[in-house]
Order: structure tokens, then C-alpha cells, then sequence
């Protein structure tokens, strides 16, 4: 039997970004899909969609890429696929035996956070200070930063909309003492109907996005002295879980303080470290004999 001849098209792309619009995901998940497909488009060169064509791009993916990042563009291309009815030509996505330890070379430290925070103010940057302290203290998503608003400075309290869930965001009082009087200096208060504006914009108005806090927290790494692979803004999200559940060890009320679905994907974020591990069974004292 002939396969099915297939052909993926800038019009098909478009087709599926508005079903993923209507679907409310997010837009930096949309963008990563259609990068994603895009680098599909870049290897067919025009060549029909077949299974024989999608195994060979992931032969190719494999060579170049680490196993994360290859499942990572295979699910999105597996998406756009079922959506189109094509699943005939979908591949499995590669098998990764999880680690029970987290990397140490990617994890931020807190000794590490307070050198970029520091470094941040040492360059006059007040703003990308208080952008790693909101972000870090909240445990927040950075694409949710733009709900950090006068309002929830004034309240306490930030409302999250994303990935159509809703939860409210508890701001630590020292940090509402930073950001009030950032907004003063930012003279963003003086009007009533600035309660909903984001406190932190670019010069034109604009929600800071990811781009910005990434572009940003790398050219800290030098005068920190971190490792630039450790500096990403998710990164400050990952030391709050690790942080929150060292105090606490509820993995359920963590969940839901990040916005997540399941605790499996919180677990991720509370892993340590394997020189963590080494040390508690150190610790531990069973080894008797001398």
C-alpha cells in the first residue's frame, strides 16, 4: 500500500496556530511549536510528509540535539500531525531513563542568586533587581510577570491567568516595601486607573517579556561570576520550589502554588542534587566498622 503523500505548507502552519490560539496556549508555547515546525519545513525542502521522512529528521535531531530537546520537537510535530489526521506518520518519541538527581552544573544556588541580585544593583539596574527578587520570592512563570501589577503591590496578591487555570499569588511584605517604592520612583501610582498596569515595562509601556529578563540576566553572569549556563530567568522558579519545599516537604501544596496539574511535574523541581544525596547517606551513620 502507497503511503498517504502529504505536504506541509506555511498555510497548514497558520492553520494550526489558530487552532492553538483557540485552544488558549500560551504564547511562548505557540512560538516554540511553530520554531519547531518550522525546522521541519527547513529539512522536507519541499519533500512530502511521510513516516520515512519524520524518522530520518529524528535520526538527524538525535546527532545534534540532547534526548530532551529531541522529544520536545517531536511532541510538537506529533501535535501539528494530529491535528491534521495524519497520525499515520508520527514517530515515538525517544526513550530517556530519568536521572533521580538534578544537574548540578544547571541549577542556580541561592549564594548564586544573591550574586546576581547584587550584580544587578552594583550596574545601577533596579529594575532587573527587583525582576530576579519578584520572580524568585513568588516562584512565579516569567511570562506570568506581567501580572504583577500596582493592584496586587497595594493588595498582596497577584491573580494568575494562564494555561486556563486561575491561582492567587501571595507577595511577601518585604518585597511589596521594594516594589512600592519602585512604582513611586516609577511615578506609576498616581493615577487610579493605573492599578491594572504591570510594574515592570520597557520604556514604551510594554510588559517586559522573556527576552528582556533573558538578554539581561547574561550580561550579569560576568561580574556574578556564574556560570552563564546556570542563568535563565526558570531557573528562579526552580530555587523557590527547591527552597519552599525544604522549609515545608508538601509536595501536593507546592503543586498548586505553581500552577501545576500534577505533582509529577513538581517533583522535577524539588529534585537535588546528587552531592546532596551523597551527603545525607554520609549522615546517614550505618557504616559500623572501622
Amino acid at each position: 500500500m502507497e503511503p498517504k503523500c502529504h505536504k506541509f505548507t506555511p498555510g497548514l502552519l497558520r492553520r494550526y496556530v489558530l487552532h492553538l490560539r483557540e485552544e488558549e496556549r500560551a504564547d511562548s508555547t505557540i512560538e516554540k511549536y511553530v520554531r519547531d515546525l518550522e525546522a521541519l519545513g527547513r529539512h522536507l525542502a519541499g519533500r512530502p510528509v511521510t513516516k520515512a521522512a519524520l524518522i530520518g529528521w529524528k535520526e538527524e535531531l538525535t546527532a545534534a540535539h540532547a534526548p530532551a530537546t529531541v522529544n520536545s520537537m517531536i511532541a510538537a510535530v506529533n501535535g501539528f500531525l494530529r491535528f491534521m489526521g495524519w497520525r499515520e506518520c508520527a514517530v515515538k518519541l525517544l526513550n530517556i531513563q530519568k536521572s533521580p538527581f538534578c544537574d548540578e552544573g544547571r541549577e542556580l544556588t541561592r549564594s548564586e542568586y544573591v550574586r546576581l541580585v547584587r550584580a544587578a544593583e552594583l550596574d545601577g539596574n533596579r529594575r532587573l533587581a527587583l525582576v530576579l527578587q519578584t520572580i524568585c520570592a513568588t516562584g512565579i512563570r516569567v511570562s506570568e510577570l506581567k501580572f504583577i501589577t500596582v493592584e496586587a503591590v497595594q493588595t498582596g496578591r497577584a491573580e494568575i491567568a494562564n494555561k486556563g487555570k486561575r491561582r492567587t499569588v501571595f507577595l511577601p511584605d518585604k518585597l511589596r516595601r521594594l516594589l512600592r517604592t519602585y512604582l513611586q520612583a516609577q511615578k506609576k501610582t498616581a493615577q487610579p486607573a493605573d492599578v491594572k498596569n504591570p510594574v515592570f515595562t520597557t520604556r514604551t509601556g510594554r510588559p517586559l517579556d522573556r527576552s528582556n529578563i533573558w538578554r539581561d540576566m547574561k550580561r550579569l553572569c560576568d561580574s556574578a561570576g556564574v556560570e552563564p549556563g546556570k542563568v535563565f530567568p526558570h531557573n528562579l522558579r526552580h530555587l523557590f520550589a527547591r527552597t519552599y519545599y525544604t522549609l515545608e516537604k508538601d509536595l501536593s501544596r507546592l503543586a498548586d502554588i505553581l500552577g501545576h496539574s500534577s505533582v509529577n511535574t513538581t517533583r522535577v523541581y524539588t529534585m537535588e542534587s546528587g552531592a546532596v544525596h551523597a551527603r545525607q547517606m554520609e549522615r546517614m551513620g550505618l557504616v559500623l566498622t572501622t
